[in-house]
């Protein structure tokens, strides 16, 4: 493995790592309201037609950096589809029947 082959693995993992907490908090919580939809969808877009130009090279780090990126954008996009109405109008949570009996003691 030559040089250059190297640095493409090392900063292909280095890139996936540093996106996985963003992705880990996002499907936990299920909370993107500080993405945009603009945002998202322009992102999948680029990578869309990027990929015509990775996908003509030869196989190599590249393709499994930009196949990342593809499925990271997507469930980003999907994921904000998905959830926005949770996050755009939150649920009250009913207080449980402890807590509502100490509500009503309350004078």
């Amino acid at each position: 493995m030559d040089l250059a082959v190297l640095a493409g693995v090392l900063s292909t993992g280095l890139f996936a790592m540093s996106y996985l907490p963003m992705l880990v908090k996002a499907a936990r919580t299920k909370d993107l309201s500080s993405y945009s939809l603009g945002n998202l969808a322009i992102t999948n877009l680029g990578n869309l037609v990027h990929s015509l130009y990775v996908f003509s090279l030869p196989a190599g780090p590249i393709w499994f950096l930009h196949t990342f990126y593809l499925v990271a954008s997507g469930l980003m996009l999907g994921w904000f589809l998905r959830y926005r109405s949770a996050w755009r109008h939150p649920r009250v949570a009913s207080p449980d029947r402890a807590e509502a009996a100490e509500l009503e003691a309350v004078p």
